[in-house]
């Protein structure tokens, strides 16, 4: 008898209908087990793209400083004095840094921008080309600020697409010309980066924010990303080697180095990523149980289920079965049952994540100005079908060693069995 007849398929749907508790408590062991395994791994993986998220509009090596107040008198200077950082600190820790790749300094101002009779009052921010690649923006039409744009100081803008759609009505904002405070602008690109809400910046090239605003070489805030920090160690050394330095050229007191302002993006990534190494091994090994569990569950009802069926062997060996055909019947049972019910498991683990996600989403979960906690909570199909072969496995493997001595006794035995 060929393994996948339609005869032996058809007998097989015909006993679990007739032994509809067995049939179920053997399904159920493994529904329940591909079921756990998909919503604990789906529930791990959207937190971890939740939270991973919030770092998605800006470099996760990237780090930020800024000029504070010192509380410390030092070398003839007063406590209390600001600290004002400026173009020649950019260059200075570009220089001295091997690990600092792009850097950008940054200015801000709230000012007037407007294209006809259209008009709002929008972030502008100063900035250099490094900005880009530090905040990952997505300019999808034109280009961004460049070197040039720099060193001409050009009266350049890019706009956030939200701003050109206002002031523009639909019409192709490159090459016009916007007004900024009453000077002429001319916009060269568009960003489109996602979830950035109204009050996205209007970009244009520091050097010229500078002298329009008359900062001279002024910056209110430094950026940059660094290369080869891989733990929160090494981050925690480079920001205090950074305040060191910077407060020799700012002459600040040794002690008083918390005046310089410092935000370690890269740090946090890696303490964040730290933590979710530890729910994946968590969420791994409760996935482990429960599929143990589901293993033993189909192990001891598949051993109760021939040992129930072995006067059935008995008169089938008596009017002619071989024991290769009785044994095919009971794997392909086993088969059945599994594959049947390790997928009814799948689609409602599926379909749970997705109302979970869903519901997430309407709660505000994230959104443009919210923080993202869960999101897009999926799971590798290659893992559970993966668990389902293996359930499958231990299902046939479970059926396999007490059918083989079912079937090798005599068949006046098999008949006498209780």
């Amino acid at each position: 008898m060929r393994f996948l007849e339609f005869d032996t398929l058809t007998e097989i749907l015909l006993t679990m209908k007739q032994n509809k508790l067995r049939s179920f408590l053997t399904g159920f062991a493994v529904s329940w087990g591909i079921f756990m395994l998909i919503i604990l791994l789906g529930s791990g993986n959207g937190l971890k793209n939740g939270i991973t998220s919030n770092f998605s509009d800006r470099a996760t090596n990237s780090m930020m400083i800024w000029g504070g107040r010192t509380t410390m008198p030092y070398k003839g200077f007063k406590a209390y004095r600001r600290l004002q950082l400026t173009n020649n600190e950019v260059t200075m820790l570009k220089n001295h840094f091997k690990e600092i790749d792009l850097i950008t300094g940054e200015v801000n101002r709230n000012s007037m921008v407007s294209y006809k009779q259209e008009s709002g009052s929008y972030e502008i921010s100063g900035i250099q080309p490094g900005y880009n690649g530090i905040n990952t923006l997505k300019i999808n039409k034109g280009r961004f600020i460049n070197d040039m744009d720099l060193k001409h100081e050009r009266k350049v803008i890019v706009l956030p697409r939200k701003v050109a759609e206002l002031l523009f009505k639909g019409d192709d904002p490159l090459g016009k010309w916007v007004k900024v405070d009453g000077l002429s602008f001319q916009v060269v690109g568009i960003d489109a980066t996602a979830e950035r809400g109204e009050g996205s910046s209007c970009y244009i090239p520091l050097t010229t924010a500078q002298k329009v605003y008359h900062l001279g070489i002024e910056t209110y805030r430094i950026s940059f990303t660094v290369n080869g920090l891989h733990s929160e160690e090494a981050n925690e050394d480079f920001g205090k080697q950074i305040r060191a330095y910077l407060g020799r050229q700012l002459i600040v007191h040794p002690e008083d180095l918390n005046s310089i302002g410092l935000w370690n993006q890269a740090a946090d990534y890696v303490q964040t990523m730290k933590i979710f190494s530890t729910i994946d091994l968590f969420v791994l090994f409760i996935g482990i149980c429960t599929l143990i569990a589901g293993l033993v569950g189909v192990g001891n009802i598949m051993v109760i289920t021939v040992k129930e069926r072995t006067r059935e062997f008995g008169i089938r060996k008596s009017l002619g079965a071989t024991p290769g055909t009785i044994l095919n019947s009971i794997l392909l049972e086993s088969v059945v049952v599994t594959t049947l019910f390790g997928y009814v498991g799948m689609l409602f683990g599926i379909g749970i994540l997705e109302l979970i996600s869903m519901a997430m989403g309407g709660q505000g979960g994230g959104g443009e100005s919210n923080m993202q906690i869960f999101a897009n909570p999926t799971v590798d199909l290659k893992v559970v079908l993966g668990a389902t072969l293996l359930l499958i496995i231990a299902g046939l493997i479970a059926g396999y060693i007490p059918a083989r001595k079912a079937v090798r006794i005599k068949p006046i035995e098999a008949m006498r069995a209780e």
